[in-house]
């Protein structure tokens, strides 16, 4: 039986997918770049191409999955109408089968736990809609069933494609190819895979811990698909309402979160460079546990209405009162790359963490009874502390409370991001100046904190499954210390500044008062 073919046309953007020599490529960007039919239209074509096949299409939702690749004119079913008819494939529930033995199995995987239904499978090619939705526990399980024996792609395929649509087909088999727009849950760990440290269409060979593979990213934007109204389409998306919200997905603009907690981060408001702060101004550190996951500790300054000199050579005058991150210590294991690996842990000891905190604090004034640190260092489960063990970190004197002190930070959850967020929020203030800066030395804040997302279920809050720990270690801070500007207290009302005043202001924000 000849195999039957079908028309498509390929974007400029898509054609360089297809002739890419990478194994693993990151596809998109901004929406309406034609991610999710450049993965149908491919897992057609290969499938008619290599007999026996194993395609495995996920979406996180099981009716996004349906909705997105099931219906309307641009549906697996639409597009492969003609081989229905022919009898030369069948929609069998969730799997589409051809007549050579090739399968495009349907898949979703909400949970990390829902991994585990895929343990068997072998998965020759891996398409992921909207990767960001996925943790990267689920991406490196799946990814870790990619094999492939025996499987490649024949020249006279090669041949025939090349011949079909003027493409020179260089895809390897295994092959993982993923879409995404920025934001949602996994936007930290597809940022810092992807496009930290290298620039678009670069190929890289991954380290074996990161699944040895090529990887490239090919940014794809609305501009790039001539086969929709981009008038029409970018319309639409100017609607979103949200500024940020509109920069990331109308321009795949990976350094705006689309849906971000704190959607009031701007680097231009709030990104400092690095300084020494005067030795009169107070300092105390804020600090996360953790061991399987990072620890984050951060040093932080209370400003006073004085010109300081920072790194750039420039002077500024920073509003008293302010709080300002002047360093941190985020304890993440990193790749033979040097790449941090999101929300994975040193498991450090409690006393190795306390000698590294004096270390980096060496001949500084650090004020311990402000300084704060997660309750659960207090916890005793057989044995002292963390908070014990960190003092006794000296081996040379294991008696001796040497180490750092904090006390038990404030965990309330809801009122700490208020005051986060309303420290930050530079457009509520007269002066037009935040309360709250970061420095360009603390990375990882700036990696993780502004890609922190909300909780779907309760929207007040922070979704908890991402790599929360240099917000939270910051939450401690603002609980620990309310920004005092001198300032008459309003007839009736709170003291200005105070945490009561804050989290009002907040309230009133959002009611639009």
């Amino acid at each position: 039986m000849s195999a039957p073919t079908f028309d498509v046309e390929f974007t400029a953007k898509q054609t360089k997918a297809l002739q890419s020599p990478a194994t693993e490529i990151l596809y998109g960007g901004a929406a309406g770049g034609g991610k999710s039919y450049f993965m149908r239209a491919l897992a057609i074509i290969l499938c008619g191409l290599i007999p026996g096949l194993n395609v495995y299409l996920f979406r996180r939702i099981y009716d996004d999955l349906i909705k997105n690749h099931m219906e309307g004119p641009g549906g697996f079913p639409v597009m492969l109408s003609s081989l229905i008819e022919s009898g030369h494939v069948q929609i069998v529930a969730d799997e589409i089968r051809f007549w050579n033995g090739s399968r495009i199995f349907l898949c979703h995987c909400a949970e990390d736990k829902h991994r585990f239904k895929y343990q068997g499978a072998e998965i020759h090619v891996l398409l992921i809609d909207e990767l960001t939705m996925f943790t990267e526990v689920i991406y490196r399980f799946l990814r870790g069933r990619m094999r492939a024996p025996g499987r490649t792609i024949p020249q006279w395929a090669i041949e025939f494609f090349r011949d079909k649509f003027g493409v020179e087909l260089s895809a390897k088999i295994p092959l993982a190819l993923c879409g995404s727009n920025p934001g949602n849950i996994g936007h930290q760990w597809v940022k810092a895979g992807w496009l930290d440290g290298a620039k678009e269409f670069e190929v890289r060979r991954m380290s074996r811990s990161e699944g040895g593979m090529l990887r490239q990213y090919i940014p794809a934007r609305l501009e790039d698909n001539p086969h929709v109204d981009a008038d029409e389409y970018g319309g639409k998306l100017e609607g979103l309402g949200s500024r940020e919200l509109v920069k990331a997905m109308l321009h795949g603009d990976w350094n705006i979160v689309a849906g971000a907690y704190f959607d009031n981060i701007r680097e231009d408001k709030h990104k400092l460079p690095g300084f020494v702060p005067p030795k009169h101004w107070t300092r105390f550190r804020s600090m996360d546990w953790g061991s399987a996951k990072p620890f984050s500790v951060g040093w932080w300054v209370v400003a006073e209405a004085e010109w300081v000199k920072f790194r750039d050579g420039k002077e500024r005058m920073l509003p008293k009162g302010a709080l300002i991150r002047y360093r941190e210590w985020y304890g993440v294991k990193k790749t033979e790359d040097g790449v941090p690996k999101p929300d994975t842990g040193l498991r450090l000891s409690a006393e190795a963490v306390g000698r590294g905190i004096k270390e980096r604090e060496a001949g500084e004034a650090i004020d311990e009874s402000m300084s704060v640190a997660d309750p659960s260092m207090w916890k005793e489960d057989g044995g002292p502390s963390n908070a014990e063990r960190m003092l006794r970190c000296d081996p040379k004197r294991p008696n001796e409370n040497v180490g750092p002190r904090f006390r038990a930070a404030d965990n309330t959850r809801i009122p700490g991001w208020q005051q986060f967020y309303a420290r930050l929020d530079w457009e509520t203030m007269e002066d037009q100046a935040p309360a709250m800066f970061v420095t360009e030395d603390c990375l990882d804040w700036w990696r993780t904190v502004p890609a922190l997302m909300h909780d779907e279920a309760k929207r007040e809050d922070i979704d908890t499954r991402m790599e929360d720990h240099a917000g939270d270690d910051t939450r401690y801070a603002c609980m620990a210390r309310p920004v005092s500007r001198v300032q008459k207290k309003g007839p009736g009302g709170p003291e200005p500044w105070s945490l009561d005043w804050i989290i009002q202001q907040d309230e009133a924000r959002k009611k639009g008062l």
